[in-house]
C-alpha cells in the first residue's frame, strides 16, 4: 500500500512543480489580453519579440496584453500539430451541421489540390467538404504562426490554414522594392495573397572549433565539400531534415550549388542551353547527394534540433556542424565575449547558399485576429525589424539578447542612424556578391523527397555507411570501393521527380513506408558491400 501512495506522491510532484516554478511573466496579468503564437524560434526571440510587443501595445492602445508562446518543436513538427487540430475542429463542425464524417470528407477538406469552382450546386462530396473549410472559421486556439520555412507555409496557406492578415492593404508603402521586395535571389519573401510575409533572413554554413580541427590536423571548413574530409570522422554535427525545414534548406543548397557548377562547367561543351541544363540538373543532383553522403559518413549524429550542433561544436563535443547562420553567429558572439574571440568561426559557403525568409501568418479561425494583426505590424516595423541586430541596450535594440539576426527591410541597412547600433554592421544580405541565386524550378518542388532520400541514404543506414567509409579511408579510397559506396543511381533525379514522389504522394501511406524500407535495405546492402571491396575478409 505504502508504495502505491509514494507513486501517487511523485505523480503530484511531477505534475505540480513545473506549475510552482513557472516564471512569474509567464502569467498572464489580471486584464491583459492573452496573444497565442505557435514557434520554432528560441527562447532569445521569443523573449525580446514578446516583450517588446508588450510595451509597444500599451504605449499605442493603452491596454495590457500577454503573449503567450507554444512550442511544439521544429516547424514540421508545428505544421503536423496544426494538420490535426484543423482537422479535429472541422470535423466537430462537419459533424454539428448533420454531416457525415469519413475517410474522403478527412482527405478532401485541406486537400490543396481541390480548388472550388463557381457552382456549388454540382459538388462530390469531397468538393463540399473542400469549400466548407476554406469558408469556416474552425481554428486550433492559436492566433499566428511565427517562424520556420517558407515551403512550410507556403504549404500551409496552400491547405487552407492560413489566412490573409491584411498588412498588405494596411501598409502599402512596405511592400516594394526599396523595403520589402517580393523576392530576393530567387526565393520570395511573401505570398501575393498576402497569407504569409517574411520576416527575417536566414542564410547557411559551418561552425568549427578551432581547437578540435588543430587537434585534428584538419584546416577550417569554408565550402560544404570540406565536411567530407575523413580526418573529420565521427567529428562532425549535423540535423535530421524531416525534422528541421530549415537544415533541409541548407542540404537543398548543397545539391544547388553543384548544380550551378556543372551548368558553369558544360557552357564550353554543350552549346544547346536546354540540354545543358537538364544535364547540369542530374549531374549536380547526384554531386551533391555523394557530399551530403561523406559529410553523413564523418557524423557523430543526426539530431531533431537545429540548436544543437552550434552548441556542440561551441563546447568542443564536434569539430564543425551544419547550422543556421544566426545560431553560428549567437555562438561567436558569447564566446568571443568569454575568451576574447577565436575559438569558434562561422562560414556561409561562397556561392553555397542563399538568404531565405522566415515568415510570419495569421491562423484561420485566429482566437484575437486584430491583436495578430497588430502584432504582424509591429514585427515588420522598422522599430520591429530592429530587434533582429542591434546590439543588446542600445535605443531600440534588444535589452537581454543579441539575436544576430538579418532584417527583411532593406531600408534598414540604409538608415544610417542604426549603423551605430548593429550587431552585423558589415552585413547586408541584399549587396552580398556570393549569394547563390536560387532556381526553384530545379529542387524546389522536391523538397520533402530530398529529405526523404536524405533520410535513406545517410540516416537509416548510418552504421553501414560509417563502417565502410572508416575502412576505405583506412585502404587509401580504393576507386572500387568509393564507386560502389557512391552509386545512387537508385535515387537519381528522374526516379526521385518520378516513382519516388508519385509513391511518397500515394493515399497508401504503407506505399511510401514500404519505399523507406525498400531503400534502407538497398544502401545497407551496398555499403557492405563497399566494405568488403575496401577490406576484403581473409
Amino acid at each position: 500500500m505504502w508504495l502505491r501512495y509514494l507513486v501517487l506522491a511523485a505523480l503530484a510532484v511531477v505534475l505540480v512543480v513545473p506549475f510552482a516554478l513557472r516564471p512569474r511573466s509567464s502569467r498572464v496579468p489580471d486584464g491583459a489580453v492573452e496573444l497565442v503564437i505557435v514557434s520554432p524560434h528560441n527562447e532569445a526571440i521569443r523573449h525580446e519579440f514578446g516583450a517588446a510587443f508588450e510595451r509597444w501595445y500599451r504605449q499605442q492602445h493603452g491596454q495590457a496584453v500577454s503573449v503567450s508562446w507554444r512550442v511544439i518543436g521544429g516547424a514540421n513538427e508545428i505544421t503536423r500539430f496544426l494538420r490535426s487540430e484543423y482537422g479535429t475542429a472541422f470535423r466537430n463542425s462537419w459533424e454539428r451541421r448533420g454531416r457525415e464524417w469519413n475517410i474522403a470528407v478527412e482527405s478532401a477538406c485541406m486537400d490543396e489540390r481541390l480548388v472550388p469552382d463557381d457552382s456549388p450546386g454540382d459538388d462530390t462530396e469531397a468538393e463540399a467538404a473542400r469549400r466548407a473549410f476554406l469558408a469556416s472559421s474552425v481554428g486550433a486556439g492559436i492566433d499566428l504562426f511565427f517562424g520556420g520555412g517558407g515551403f512550410e507555409f507556403a504549404r500551409e496557406a496552400r491547405a487552407g490554414r492560413l489566412v490573409d492578415s491584411g498588412v498588405r492593404q494596411r501598409h502599402p508603402e512596405w511592400f516594394v522594392e526599396t523595403v520589402i521586395p517580393s523576392e530576393w535571389g530567387g526565393e520570395p519573401l511573401g505570398d501575393p495573397q498576402g497569407r504569409w510575409v517574411g520576416t527575417v533572413f536566414s542564410s547557411y554554413g559551418i561552425l568549427s572549433n578551432r581547437d578540435s580541427l588543430e587537434r585534428l590536423g584538419v584546416p577550417a571548413p569554408s565550402a560544404w565539400a570540406d565536411l567530407t574530409n575523413p580526418r573529420l570522422l565521427g567529428e562532425v554535427a549535423l540535423v535530421d531534415p524531416t525534422k528541421s525545414a530549415s537544415v533541409a534548406k541548407a542540404y537543398e543548397m548543397v545539391i544547388q550549388q553543384q548544380i550551378h557548377l556543372r551548368l558553369a562547367a558544360l557552357t564550353a561543351t554543350e552549346p544547346d542551353a536546354a540540354k545543358r541544363e537538364a544535364r547540369a540538373v542530374r549531374e549536380g543532383w547526384i554531386e551533391g547527394l555523394r557530399i551530403l553522403q561523406l559529410a553523413a559518413a564523418n557524423a557523430r549524429y543526426f539530431t531533431d534540433s537545429s540548436q544543437k550542433p552550434p552548441i556542440d561544436v561551441a563546447q568542443g563535443d564536434a569539430a564543425a556542424g551544419v547550422c543556421i547562420d544566426f545560431y553560428g553567429r549567437f555562438q561567436e558572439e558569447v564566446l568571443g565575449r568569454r575568451d576574447n574571440g577565436g575559438r569558434v568561426r562561422f562560414v556561409t559557403p561562397a556561392g553555397g547558399s542563399i538568404y531565405s525568409t522566415d515568415p510570419i501568418a495569421l491562423l484561420r479561425g485566429a482566437p484575437h485576429p486584430e491583436l495578430a494583426r497588430a502584432f504582424v505590424d509591429f514585427v515588420l516595423s522598422l522599430q520591429g525589424q530592429s530587434l533582429w541586430n542591434l546590439r543588446v541596450g542600445t535605443a531600440g535594440g534588444p535589452t537581454r539578447f543579441a539575436l544576430r539576426r538579418l532584417p527583411v527591410r532593406r531600408d534598414f541597412y540604409s538608415d544610417a542612424a542604426l549603423a551605430e547600433a548593429r550587431s552585423d554592421p558589415a552585413v547586408n544580405p541584399y549587396d552580398f556578391a556570393d549569394v547563390m541565386v536560387y532556381r526553384p524550378e530545379w529542387t524546389g518542388g522536391l523538397f520533402r523527397e530530398l529529405s526523404f532520400v536524405i533520410r535513406a541514404v545517410c540516416m537509416d543506414a548510418h552504421p553501414e555507411l560509417v563502417e565502410a567509409w572508416r575502412d576505405a579511408v583506412a585502404a587509401g579510397r580504393p576507386a572500387r570501393a568509393m564507386a560502389k559506396l557512391q552509386d545512387l543511381s537508385v535515387v537519381d533525379y528522374d526516379r526521385v521527380c518520378g516513382e519516388i514522389r508519385r509513391r511518397l504522394a500515394s493515399r497508401d501511406k504503407l506505399d511510401g513506408m514500404r519505399l523507406d524500407q525498400e531503400l534502407t535495405e538497398h544502401f545497407r546492402r551496398q555499403y557492405r558491400e563497399a566494405q568488403e571491396l575496401a577490406a576484403p575478409r581473409r
